[in-house]
């Protein structure tokens, strides 16, 4: 495909109203991705939010049965070769198991949201969304008798998804069919690019900034306004953030708003009560964005801490530093790169004094923050606007045809280099060497 070639590109991923920071990440770019290639979008659930088709053409696909001829159809026609697959994959089974099933059967360009994709694996092959044995297979292909070990304990249910991902996180699983793949963090590039596997690209992750830098709302006088929101795991921290916060709260005066989706509320609200928080935080579930980056625009911290961490970006940052706000992150995986003065970093190894020193700290001088927000602003403006994004994609498209060549011969000398091992032969060796 040639330079000048407007590429006709099959963007398949969840989409709004599906509660994924995934689908708002693809709406993000949708205006500015539509500008540079020929695009449709493609979901397998049910329904879809109808605005996207003021931008490109929507269609269903059902994972089990979508062939390369209904990519071709639904496009402008013309050969096959022009018709370019990204699959945006998560690690959340209900939105990206039917994903999953196309990363298995086509030629696709894999965007890697999450590298750890045990949870992904565990939960669709418990729900039939997908196979067992074949995953089983692909285990014990990538990381021996131990990985396939792991993951039989983990479908027995005798070790978690979790504790599996950080010795296999699993996301070679996804690559087979793949002509490359994108990431989204240094850790994750470094870790597909380990496996020598094909073409893997690193973009950092778009979000459409505001026009003017947001104007403070930070009270200098009342409660210090804390913020939590997102999709909120137990690796989010957030329990030991109120108990912490309960320690602080004969000292400081605050208020903690906790928006978006917690993963379990009933737990979360009966440990509210118990630390004696009732009149200060206040459990909102989801609320509409507006509402959300004016209360980011009114926190004097906003509370982003990872642990473990699966190797993912955070789109939740950047919403942050498009509201001028400081955030308090753990030192450790996407988070560990960000410049010193765009977050506030603390060791998870010293998580609680730490929390309560910089909550101190902030009660004290209400403005502390207000630097690290206005550099924030500035990253988000230089390095994450969706076309600067856009365009990284559509010349990754461009790349495809080369890059799968350099897929396929990735793969069959890694099949040689395997045939080698059964069976010791010298020209093999050379040959998959050369390859």
């Amino acid at each position: 495909m040639s330079a000048l070639t407007r590429p006709r590109v099959h963007w398949v991923s969840p989409l709004p109203p599906a509660q994924t920071d995934i689908a708002h990440y693809s709406t993000r770019i949708l205006p500015e991705l539509a500008a540079e290639v020929d695009l449709t979008l493609w979901t397998d659930a049910p329904q879809w939010d109808l605005a996207l088709e003021a931008y490109c053409k929507v269609r269903r696909f059902d994972p089990g049965k979508l062939l390369p001829r209904e990519l071709v159809a639904a496009g402008q026609g013309g050969p096959m070769s022009g018709e370019v697959v990204f699959l945006n994959m998560g690690n959340y089974w209900v939105y990206h198991s039917g994903i999953l099933a196309l990363a298995q059967r086509l030629p696709s360009i894999v965007v890697l949201h999450d590298i750890a994709l045990q949870e992904l694996f565990h939960e669709a092959i418990r729900n039939h969304r997908a196979d067992g044995d074949t995953y089983l297979a692909g285990m014990a292909r990538w990381y021996g008798a131990e990985g396939e070990k792991l993951a039989r304990e983990m479908l027995a249910h005798r070790i978690s998804a979790s504790e599996v991902s950080h010795r296999a996180p699993g996301f070679e699983l996804t690559l087979d069919r793949a002509i490359s793949a994108i990431t989204h963090t240094r850790a994750a590039f470094e870790s597909v690019t380990a496996r020598d596997l094909l073409p893997v690209y690193l973009l950092d992750l778009p979000f459409a900034p505001s026009a003017v830098a947001p104007v403070s709302e930070r009270d200098q006088n009342g409660p210090l306004r804390l913020v939590q929101f997102g999709y909120m795991g137990p690796n989010r921290r957030l329990e030991p953030i109120l108990e912490v916060l309960s320690e602080l709260a004969e000292t400081v005066n605050f208020h903690f708003d906790i928006m978006g989706k917690v993963w379990d509320p009933s737990y979360i609200e009966d440990r509210i009560a118990t630390l004696g928080l009732s009149e200060r935080v206040v459990l909102h579930g989801f609320v509409d964005e507006p509402v959300l980056d004016q209360c980011l625009r009114q926190a004097h911290l906003v509370f982003n801490l990872r642990y473990p961490s699966v190797g993912e970006a955070s789109g939740s940052q950047l919403r942050i530093w498009n509201a001028g706000a400081a955030s308090v992150v753990t030192d450790t995986g996407f988070y560990a790169t960000l410049p010193d003065d765009t977050v506030f970093k603390i060791s998870h190894s010293e998580e609680r004094q730490a929390l309560r020193d910089l909550v101190r700290r902030i009660n004290a001088d209400r403005g502390l923050g207000a630097d690290i927000g206005r550099a924030g602003w500035d990253r988000l403006h230089q390095y994450h606007t969706p076309r600067r994004y856009a365009a990284a994609i559509a010349e990754v498209a461009r790349q495809a045809v080369e890059d799968g060549r350099r897929a396929i011969l990735a793969r069959r000398a890694r099949d040689l280099v395997n045939r080698s091992k059964v069976q010791p032969n010298l020209l093999v060796e050379r040959l998959a060497r050369h390859l």
